[in-house]
């Protein structure tokens, strides 16, 4: 099968596209003919040798991709919720055999049924930012109807879902991002949208119950701003697990007496179940950006580092891309 994999870190020229064994499903796993793959910054910060945390964790040679859609090729012994010719959308195993290739194996709990009001292109971009955002907003933030949330990077991949989940679940929600993306976060739904640049956003929101981090700014006196706007007993919870708070934001968390919570994201069956229903039921959409072929894979990855990509984008790894 082809596969992007790489043999040393550095820049979109170490992605080598080859032929590889397929791999085989362990008795927990499915294996995944892989129609299309989304393209996420985790992939290129990896790419160049990873954050300090994930270092111990990457084993060369390595093939990238951690969102996956396709249809199941085999079944574990193990495995009775899936049968072969299913249609999927998942996250692969971490490290192992990414997405960027024909087939991956992972554990079937991280997959679930794909969306059928979505294409195989459309369901790739979901599963990482969807599941980023929804163990942050409901795994850590506990967010409940009628509360006040404020996202921040409310435009990117995450924020743009949190922002849907958010308000899906009956939550009054405030979206941080650059001018030229506030018309696209209100779109997506948020009550209130705020140019984080030139407008001092610390002083126009308050009594906020969940503040949820979803931009790629890390700046802990940043964070600091951010606590200040929750609600006594609030919850600030960030999705960049590799950038800890300092003793100014844990002592502004005391001050509050509000909890913070760095979220790892977890691959829940359950999760990506209801996260399904809700693209199904028309209360949350899936933005692509732009779908780039298999072999062009180092051009999605310049793409991506730009930091500019409203939506998501994605690497088509078959043609045949109709929702199943």
């Amino acid at each position: 099968m082809k596969a992007v994999r790489i043999y040393a870190f550095g820049g979109p020229e170490v992605l080598k596209l080859e032929e590889v064994a397929r791999p085989v499903p362990a008795a927990d796993e499915i294996l995944v003919e892989v129609y299309a793959s989304g393209v996420n910054p985790v992939d290129w910060a990896i790419r160049e040798g990873g954050p300090e945390p994930m270092r111990a964790y990457l084993t060369l040679p390595l093939t990238l991709g951690w969102d996956a859609a396709g249809v199941v090729a085999e079944v574990g012994r193990d495995v009775t919720e899936f049968q072969v010719g299913d249609a999927v959308y998942g996250v692969p195993n971490f490290p192992g055999n990414g997405s960027y290739a024909e087939y991956c194996a992972a554990k079937a709990s991280q997959f679930a049924r794909k969306p059928t009001s979505l294409s195989f292109a459309e369901a790739a971009g979901v599963p990482l930012a969807g599941l980023t955002a929804w163990t942050g907003l409901f795994g850590h933030g506990q967010v409940q109807a009628g509360q006040r949330v404020l996202i921040q990077g409310a435009s990117g991949g995450v924020g743009g879902f949190a922002v849907q989940f958010a308000k899906a679940k009956g939550a009054y929600v405030i979206g941080t991002a650059s001018a030229g993306n506030l018309d696209y976060v209100r779109e997506l739904g948020a009550d209130e949208a705020i140019d984080y640049r030139s407008q001092p956003w610390e002083e126009l929101v308050r009594n906020v119950d969940v503040v949820l981090e979803a931009s790629p700014l890390r700046d802990n006196a940043a964070r600091v701003k951010a606590v200040s706007v929750l609600k006594a007993g609030g919850i600030f919870v960030s999705v960049n697990t590799d950038f800890p708070f300092d003793d100014a934001v844990q002592a502004a968390l005391a001050a509050r007496q509000a909890t913070g919570a760095l979220a790892a994201n977890e691959p829940r069956q359950d999760w990506l179940r209801e996260m399904a229903q809700l693209i199904d039921a028309g209360r949350v959409k899936v933005l692509i950006s732009r779908v780039y072929p298999l072999a062009q894979v180092a051009d999605a990855h310049r793409e991506s580092q730009t930091w500019h990509v409203q939506g998501k984008l994605v690497l088509q790894i078959r043609p045949n891309d109709e929702p199943a």
